[in-house]
């Protein structure tokens, strides 16, 4: 729809709008991301429900560390009408300087981890123990950054050395055992629901007076993996409420994940909008 507003960037699936010089409105679409690939083919209502869910995790960890919420609501920068339709998938934040580095944690060895420690017995240059198998629990919770592609590009693993060369080690220290502290936190309150999150990603950014601050997606469904704990078993690839399960349609049909992007069966688009709806329900209401 049209905003009155200037669009500064239109990433994998948000968009950004100027306000003015310290704000921003930030609008989740319902577009589709997966392998660094944006798809034709969108999830309705999919922006609605990662930015209630983002909002709710947000909130969550209000008093751990600053966010980027301005405090003002949609209704205090656009006109009535556009405001009641952005509502569920518009929220007002400050304009952060991002940290160019996507903040992994990983309690569970699997995805991406998985086929890199298959092959190497390692994930982000951080040795793990022989003969794990897949969706195993890890010893202990790992921090394993990677690369923020730009649109059209991939992320890549990077080790913690690589990270505070990229971004200082004070700043990678701050921002590992911020990540790690918020993903303990969440993981502890999810198992209480009865959901295992097996890893997450958060993204991180620099305010004005130099404070660290969490920012854009907190705990989707697009950035982490949610497991049921109660189907959960060792070995096995568990049942996932999250993007996995978009992946694994996609590897299936031998996409090479290059552009251009396979077209989603009307089946894969609705079971994809019913996960991402259920871990919603499940986690918060």
């Amino acid at each position: 729809m049209d905003i009155e507003l200037e669009k500064i960037y239109s990433g994998k699936v948000r968009d950004l709008y100027q306000i003015d010089v310290k704000r921003v409105l930030m609008v989740a679409t319902d577009r589709l991301s997966a392998f660094d690939v944006v798809f034709d083919d969108v999830i309705p209502g999919k922006g609605e429900i990662l930015t209630q869910m983002s909002n709710a995790w947000f909130d969550f960890f209000k008093d751990d560390i600053p966010n980027h919420f301005t405090g003002e609501s949609v209704y205090d920068v656009l006109p009535e009408e556009q405001a009641k339709k952005l509502e569920k998938r518009a929220v007002v934040i400050k304009k952060l300087k991002p940290i160019k580095v996507e903040a992994v944690v990983r309690g569970y060895i699997a995805g991406g981890g998985w086929k890199e420690y298959q092959k190497t017995g390692m994930v982000s240059g951080i040795q793990l123990p022989q003969g794990l198998q897949l969706a195993q629990e890890l010893p202990e919770v790992i921090f394993t950054p990677s690369t923020k592609a730009k649109v059209g590009d991939h992320d890549e693993n990077i080790d913690f050395q690589t990270m505070s060369e990229l971004i200082g080690n004070d700043l990678a220290q701050e921002v590992k055992s911020n990540a790690i502290h918020l993903y303990e936190k969440a993981a502890q309150y999810a198992k209480e629901k009865g959901i295992i999150i097996a890893d997450t990603k958060f993204e991180f950014g620099i305010d004005e007076n130099g404070v660290l601050t969490l920012m854009d997606e907190v705990l989707t469904p697009d950035s982490s993996r949610f497991w049921d704990v109660n189907n959960y078993q060792v070995g096995q690839e568990p049942l996932s409420f999250d993007k996995q399960y978009i992946r694994n349609w996609l590897e299936s049909t031998g996409w090479n994940k290059e552009p251009p992007a396979p077209r989603l069966p009307q089946e894969v688009i609705e079971k994809t909008q019913m996960l991402y709806q259920r871990i919603y329900n499940l986690l918060f209401l």
